[in-house]
């Protein structure tokens, strides 16, 4: 969103009364999350592209080569991309942009350095979601000056406990910030920060709020030094330093700081997918003594939820509903779902395709993990530990007792789609869209957004539009929902 655009929104905003956004970013991002695309198109969006996606028919040598093609096919491509030579020129256009940067008429934070063969780029790789051949060169940050008011140790859903310090609200790069994250004690103690300190503040990559430094020459004599407690604010459970690592952790296994950020990882939309268990619910839950570990989720009753603050029947009988579907899943959202550390939603994927079942999980050796490509000695330990915790293992029995169904993947029973891709349009009755792409996942198939010739099946519901018509135009078969259905029974 170019920043004429976001001022006029904010215009908009403000004389229709409705709360003004922040920055040009989150007014992109906010605009792209609507569940009603006629907002979206409202909006003053604009593009460039830059990336490859699926390419047949034709063969590129370099990303260069594949921007100016984008051009002549009449799409946006940035005017400022340039093709140096080596590193030393890279360095220098990154100098010119950064001169430029307030002149420009959208925000950026920083210019991005790429490998130009596309050879080279599929030979370098990728870690996890990172290219080897891509770097972002990010600007230095804007900065100003504010007051330490009070530092508060915060528990996030591993136990860590992050000291974070409370400012006087000051504004930065267009954002007000009244907190910022001073990272753990040794952070703390290296910049020597202290309660009533003058200190320059940041947002890191344009983003998270952090303490830069002191200004010593404020210090009056009051300040006052903090060190994170040995007992848990929440719980009031021991608090621990592991040797190899920075952060304090607590380690109380009923810690409610703990238990709710688990249960509502756990219940995300990329993990389990428990629509309705919103951050209020999950609170109540768990202030309440209802749930204790995230199994006690799945023997909650409707009178048990129909008890809760604003929770009539029907609502309770809704999050009973959600609490059924998302008893079938893949294994690789389990594995995300259960919050081990240094496990995000790629990783799942990648265990879950190598140990193909939750049981192997249990007897998986470190040597073994570290053997699996993107697999390092931190997450091999961290996917050990947990899986050897007995107390892990109790509440995953109780899950399975509860019926939940973790379905593995290539497991031939399982694979009756195998190789075949489907594309779903209008709305579906029986699922969610998710839903059904989990589905045809599990089962060994792939889904994808667009209809082409490479596509198996589409799935229509009712008010299909435009995929349906282009499905039909291509000779591609069309399924009913309730074919669908029968298909994957």
């Amino acid at each position: 969103m170019e920043i004429k655009g976001f001022k006029e929104l904010n215009k908009k905003r403000e004389a229709l009364g409705e709360p003004l956004f922040a920055n040009p970013r989150n007014a992109a991002a906010g605009s792209l999350r609507q569940l009603d695309p006629g907002i979206t198109a409202r909006r003053p969006l604009n593009i460039f592209f830059y990336g490859m996606g699926e390419v047949s028919g034709y063969t590129f040598k370099t990303h260069s080569e594949f921007l100016k093609t984008l051009r002549l096919w009449g799409l946006r491509v940035n005017p400022l991309t340039k093709r140096c030579q080596d590193i030393g020129e890279a360095i220098g256009y990154y100098d010119e942009i950064a001169g430029e940067r307030e002149r420009l008429r959208y925000e950026i934070d920083g210019v991005v350095i790429k490998v130009d063969q596309l050879d080279l780029q599929s030979r370098l790789g990728v870690i996890s979601r990172n290219p080897r051949w891509a770097l972002a060169y990010k600007f230095k940050p804007k900065q100003e000056t504010t007051k330490v008011v009070r530092i508060i140790p915060q528990v996030g859903r591993t136990g860590a406990i992050t000291p974070v310090a409370e400012l006087e609200p000051v504004r930065v790069g267009g954002i007000e910030i009244s907190r910022a994250t001073l990272h753990n004690q040794d952070e703390i103690d290296k910049k020597d920060v202290r309660i009533g300190d003058t200190v320059i503040v940041q947002r890191a990559g344009d983003v998270i709020p952090e303490v830069v430094k002191v200004v010593e020459s404020k210090r009056i004599g009051g300040e006052r030094k903090y060190r994170i407690p040995d007992r848990c604010p929440v719980c009031g459970a021991d608090v621990v330093r592991l040797e190899d690592e920075a952060v304090h952790r607590c380690i109380g296994l009923s810690c409610p700081a703990q238990l709710k950020g688990r249960i509502k990882h756990f219940a995300s939309k990329r993990a389990m997918d428990i629509e309705g268990l919103g951050d209020k619910l999950v609170a109540q839950l768990v202030d309440k003594g209802m749930v204790k570990v995230v199994s006690d989720l799945y023997r909650l009753s409707k009178e048990d939820l129909a008890g809760l603050e604003r929770m009539a029947d029907k609502s309770a009988q809704n999050i009973l509903d959600a609490f059924e579907r998302s008893k079938r899943k893949p294994l690789a959202k389990f594995i995300y779902a259960l919050g081990i550390r240094h496990v995000g939603e790629h990783l799942s994927e990648v265990l879950a395709k190598e140990l193909k079942s939750l049981n192997n999980f249990f007897h998986v050796t470190e040597d073994e993990l570290l053997a699996i490509r993107e697999v390092g000695p931190e997450l091999a330990q961290s996917v050990v530990r947990f899986f050897t915790d007995q107390r892990n293992r109790e509440v995953m029995e109780k899950l399975q007792e509860a019926g939940l169904a973790i379905v593995r993947p290539g497991v031939d029973e399982m694979a009756k789609l195998q190789g075949l891709t489907f594309v779903f349009t209008g709305a579906l009755e029986f699922f969610s869209r998710d839903e059904a792409r989990d589905l045809v996942e599990s089962l060994g198939g792939r889904t994808a957004l667009s209809v082409s010739k490479k596509v198996d099946y589409v799935v229509a519901g009712s008010n299909p539009g435009s995929k349906y018509e282009r499905a039909r135009d291509l000779g591609i078969t069309v399924l009913t929902e309730n074919q669908f259905r029968e298909m994957v029974e």
